[in-house]
C-alpha cells in the first residue's frame, strides 16, 4: 500500500495556490433513507438514496501580501477550491469542489507566528480527479 508524505500537499483556490499552508482537512458526509422496522435487531437503509455534503479547513500562517489566496477568502466569498494532499504533479489525485467560506479564526500569541484557519462548506459535490 502506498503513503503520502503531507509535506507535498498543497490547496489551490482556482488556480492560485494558497500562501503558508500548515495543513488542511475535508470531509465528505451523506444522510440516508433509513428503512428499519420495529423489531428490527440492526439498523438499516436503503444503498443509494442520500444526499451527501462536504466541509474543509485550510489552517496557514497569516500572509496579508497572499491577494489571491489569503486576502481573497472573504466570509461568504463562492470560491473553487483544489485540496491536493499527494501534491500537483502530473498523475497526482486531488479534490476539487465550489465551496462557500464560512469561517475565519486568526491565532494571535506573543512569541508565536500569526496563525490563520479559513473554513468552507462546499456547494455541490466534491469531485475526484488527477492532475
Amino acid at each position: 500500500m502506498a503513503t503520502t508524505h503531507g509535506n507535498n500537499g498543497t490547496v489551490k483556490i482556482a488556480a492560485n495556490i494558497l500562501a503558508e499552508i500548515r495543513s488542511f482537512s475535508f470531509n465528505e458526509e451523506a444522510d440516508h433513507a433509513e428503512d428499519s422496522a420495529i423489531g428490527d435487531t440492526a439498523e438499516t437503509h436503503i444503498a443509494g438514496e442520500f444526499t451527501s455534503r462536504w466541509t474543509g479547513r485550510v489552517e496557514c500562517w497569516w500572509d496579508p501580501t497572499d491577494t489571491l489566496g489569503q486576502e481573497a477568502l472573504t466570509i461568504g466569498a463562492s470560491v473553487v477550491l483544489n485540496m491536493y494532499p499527494e501534491g500537483a504533479a502530473a498523475s497526482d489525485n486531488y479534490r476539487t469542489g465550489t465551496a462557500s467560506v464560512i469561517g475565519i479564526d486568526a491565532t494571535l500569541q506573543r512569541g508565536v507566528t500569526v496563525g490563520v484557519e479559513f473554513r468552507f462548506r462546499g456547494n455541490g459535490a466534491l469531485a475526484r480527479a488527477t492532475v
